[in-house]
C-alpha cells in the first residue's frame, strides 16, 4: 500500500465556540485557540480540523456561511486566524478548514442578489422552483424537520433548503458557482497556506435531476435518496481535485451522510483522484429507532463489530477509512458506546481509543475526548441550543409522538449539544472556559472532569492518548496493516488483528463491565504487551478480561 503523511496522522477536532474564550465574551475563539496550542503539541495530533470560522448569522452554529473570505467577528479578525495558523505550522501541526459548500447563508451576498428578481445574475446560483397547487415544489423534508422548500414573497417561488430555511443549497449544476466555490478554496490554500478541507455534507452537492418526489413521506426520507450521492457528484468532486486540491499537499475527508461501502470506493478509492477519505455514518445510526435517534437504544456489539469490520476490509488497498465514535454532531462518545460511570469511566474511554485508534485508517479526536468528557444533564429545554435538537422536541412533542419529559431525557443522550459544552480546561469557574458567561451551560462534572487534573495524573486518559497516538509513529502495522475480525458472534468482546508482512497485533477489548474469559492464540504466546489499560506482566493462554480491559499484543 503506498504511503502518505495523512495515513498516519492523528487529528483533533476543534469547535471554536466552545473550546477556549480569551477575551471574556463567553464565546471561544481563535486567540483562545492558539493559547492552547502547546496543549494540543503535547498531545501529540498532527492536524487540527477547525469548525466553521467564517463570518455567519450563527442560525446553525456558523454552518450557515455569509461570507467564506471573513472571520466571524465572535472568534476573532483575519490577523488572528494569521497568527493562529503561523503558531500551528510553527510545532509542525497542520490545518484542516470546514468547506461548507452544500449550502450558504440566505444572508450571503450571492443570495441576496439571487432572490431580488427571477432574471437576476445569480438567480441561478441557488434552487429556485415554482409551487404545485399553493405546496411547495415536492415532498422532501429538511434534515432540521419540516419542508426542505421555503416560499420567497418577492418573487413568489420557492428555494430549496436541505438544512435551516437560513441555509439555501446552492445549484451545483451552474459552472459559475463552481468556479466561485473553487477560487475560494484556492484563495484558503495558496494565500492562507491551510492544509486541508473537511467537507461538509459534500455527497449531497448533485441533486436528482427534475427534483422528484421521494418515496416516501419527508419526515422518514430526509431526502437521501434524491440529494445523496447524485448523478454528477463525482463528476463535480473531479473537477474540485483537478482545480484545486492536486495542486497542494491537502488531507480531504467528505462528510457523506448514507453512504454506502461502494460509494465510498469512488470518492476516496487510491486511483479516483477525488478525496483522500470520507466520513461515513452507518456506525453511529446503529442506536436509532422509529423516530431516528430520539431514543434511549444503546449500540449492540455485535452490529457494531459488524459494521466497522465490513468498512475495515471491504475498503482495504482500495480507499482509507476514517476512524472516529464523537464530533460536533455526535453525542459524547464515552456515554454512548461505553460506560460513564465515576467507577469506570477512565476504563472505558481508555478501552474505547484503543479499539478505534489500533483500526487501519485516520483517527479522529474530538476536542475532551482525549481526558473522558461526556454527556450533559439538560434540566429544561431552555439550556439546549441547537437547532435541530430544539426543533425536533417541538416537532414530537406537539405531534404527541414522544412526550417532553421523554424528548428532553433522549436529547440528553443523543442531542448534539452534548459535544458543544465548554471545554472542561480546570476546576476554576466555568472550567477555565471564560471568565464571562458561557453560550451554553457548563458541564457540572468539570470539577471532577478536566485537562488539568488529566494533565497531572501520570496514569490519565490524555496520557494513554499520547502514548496512543506515539505508537502510530513507531509501528506501521497500526497504519497500514490487514484488519482480521475474531470472535465475531461474542457480545461482550471486540477482538480482531493486524499484519503487515512479519508483524502482526491482536487487540482485545471487554465492552461490558462484567470479567470476560477469552482464550489467546497460540500464536501470541509470550508477545509483547505494546498497550493496555490496566497492568498486566505478561498474556498468554485462556485470560479473564476486567471491566472494559482492552490489551494489544505485539508478535
Amino acid at each position: 500500500m503506498e504511503k502518505a503523511w495523512w495515513k498516519e496522522a492523528v487529528v483533533y477536532q476543534i469547535y471554536p465556540r466552545s473550546f477556549m474564550d480569551s477575551n471574556g465574551d463567553g464565546i471561544g475563539d481563535l486567540n483562545g485557540i492558539t493559547s492552547r496550542l502547546d496543549y494540543l503539541k503535547e498531545l501529540g495530533i498532527d492536524v487540527i480540523w477547525l469548525s466553521p470560522v467564517y463570518q455567519s448569522p450563527n442560525d446553525d452554529n456558523g454552518y450557515d456561511i455569509s461570507d467564506y473570505q471573513a472571520i466571524m467577528q465572535e472568534f476573532g479578525t483575519m490577523e488572528d486566524f494569521d497568527k493562529m495558523i503561523e503558531g500551528i505550522h510553527a510545532r509542525g501541526m497542520r490545518l484542516v478548514m470546514d468547506l461548507v459548500v452544500n449550502h450558504t447563508s440566505d444572508e450571503h451576498a450571492w443570495f441576496l442578489e439571487s432572490r431580488k428578481s427571477k432574471d437576476n445574475p445569480y438567480r441561478d446560483y441557488y434552487i429556485w422552483r415554482e409551487g404545485k397547487d399553493g405546496q411547495a415544489p415536492n415532498n422532501w423534508g429538511s434534515y432540521f424537520s419540516g419542508s426542505a422548500w421555503q416560499h420567497d414573497d418577492a418573487t413568489d417561488m420557492y428555494y430549496l433548503h436541505l438544512f435551516s430555511k437560513k441555509q439555501p443549497d446552492l445549484n451545483w449544476e451552474n459552472p459559475k458557482v463552481r468556479e466561485e466555490v473553487f477560487s475560494m478554496m484556492n484563495w484558503w490554500c495558496a494565500e492562507k497556506g491551510i492544509d486541508g478541507f473537511r467537507m461538509d455534507v459534500i455527497n449531497l452537492i448533485s441533486k436528482q435531476p427534475g427534483l422528484p418526489d421521494g418515496p416516501k413521506a419527508p419526515k422518514e426520507l430526509y431526502g437521501y435518496a434524491n440529494c445523496a450521492n447524485g448523478p454528477r457528484v463525482h463528476e463535480f468532486l473531479k473537477e474540485m481535485n483537478q482545480k484545486v486540491l492536486s495542486k497542494y499537499e491537502l488531507i480531504t475527508v467528505g462528510e457523506a451522510p448514507g453512504v454506502t461501502v461502494e460509494e465510498a470506493k469512488r470518492y476516496a478509492g487510491f486511483d479516483e483522484k477525488e478525496l483522500n477519505m470520507v466520513f461515513q455514518f452507518e456506525h453511529v445510526g446503529l442506536d436509532g429507532g422509529e423516530y431516528g435517534k430520539w431514543t434511549d437504544k444503546r449500540v449492540p456489539l455485535t452490529e457494531f463489530k459488524k459494521v466497522m469490520s465490513k468498512w475495515q476490509t471491504e475498503l482495504d488497498g482500495q480507499a482509507w477509512n476514517s476512524l472516529y465514535l464523537g464530533n460536533h454532531d455526535q453525542p459524547r462518545s464515552i456515554s454512548r458506546f461505553g460506560d460513564d460511570s465515576p467507577e469506570y469511566r477512565e476504563v472505558c474511554a481508555k478501552m474505547l481509543a484503543t479499539c478505534l485508534h489500533m483500526m487501519q485508517g485516520t483517527p479522529y479526536v474530538y476536542q475532551g475526548e482525549e481526558f473522558g468528557m461526556t454527556n450533559v444533564p439538560f434540566d429544561d429545554i431552555s439550556e439546549v441550543r441547537d437547532i435541530e435538537s430544539i426543533n425536533a422536541y417541538r416537532e414530537m412533542s406537539e405531534a404527541g409522538l414522544i412526550s417532553r419529559e421523554d424528548m428532553l431525557r433522549f436529547i440528553c443522550l443523543k442531542g448534539r449539544d452534548n459535544a458543544r459544552t465548554p471545554v472542561q480546561w480546570d476546576d476554576s469557574e466555568n472550567a477555565g472556559f471564560t471568565t464571562g458567561t458561557p453560550w451554553i451551560k457548563v458541564n457540572p462534572n468539570y470539577k471532577q472532569i478536566n485537562a488539568k487534573a488529566a494533565l497531572e495524573d501520570k496514569n490519565s486518559i490524555f496520557y494513554y492518548y499520547q502514548k496512543l497516538i506515539a505508537l502510530r509513529k513507531e509501528e506501521p502495522v497500526m497504519v497500514y496493516g490487514h484488519y482480521a475480525l475474531l470472535e465475531p458472534d461474542h457480545e461482550s468482546l471486540y477482538v480482531y488483528t493486524r499484519s503487515l508482512d512479519e508483524q502482526k497485533l491482536l487487540v482485545i477489548c471487554n465492552f461490558t463491565k462484567e470479567p470476560a474469559g477469552y482464550e489467546v492464540p497460540a500464536e501470541f504466546a509470550g508477545a509483547q504487551i505494546l498497550i493496555g489499560n490496566y497492568q498486566r506482566d505478561k498474556v498468554e493462554g485462556t485470560i479473564e478480561l476486567k471491566p472494559y480491559e482492552a490489551i494489544v499484543l505485539k508478535k
